[in-house]
């Protein structure tokens, strides 16, 4: 119970913090023999999850903000909002398999890519679940693989 909430700090925090390593916790929990990798995943990932929800949010509330808007008035900023923002419309798919390499492979990296849903206002139904599964995935990987190596 201790190791399970822990993770989910250490994921929380990490998804908020850029300089906070989740990976870098979870190999050590891999190597010192954490049995239960998919438990641990899962909470991983519902904790990282819960923190890139907070990058979407702050990011898909912020192009109300005065500042943005004046930045969204000059026609180049506008035209590139625009062009990304045709893009990603009425093509979830497209825009869940780019959310799901950033979740699991991390490339591009998540919370840009958290914060590019958000401006560009991608259902939530697309981020939220594509995100955990990606990072479920990811972490499964981390503990699993360390834990097969170093025993």
């Amino acid at each position: 119970m201790i190791e399970a909430a822990t993770t989910f700090g250490v994921a929380l925090a990490s998804a908020l913090l850029p300089f906070v390593n989740i990976e870098l916790y979870l190999a050590g929990i891999g190597a010192l023999g954490a049995s239960a990798a998919v438990g641990l995943s899962l909470v991983a990932a519902a904790g990282q999850t819960a923190g890139k929800i907070v990058w979407y949010e702050v990011a898909r509330r912020s192009l109300d903000s005065p500042r943005v808007q004046r930045k969204l008035a000059s026609p180049k900023m506008a035209a590139r909002h625009a062009r990304w923002s045709n893009r990603m419309e009425g093509r979830p798919w497209f825009s869940g398999l780019i959310i799901f390499l950033a979740a699991s492979a991390g490339i591009p990296p998540l919370l840009i890519m958290a914060v590019i849903a958000g401006a560009l206002h991608l259902p939530r139904w697309v981020f939220v679940p594509t995100v955990f599964v990606g990072r479920a995935i990811r972490f499964y990987g981390i503990l699993a693989g360390v834990g097969f190596l170093v025993h």
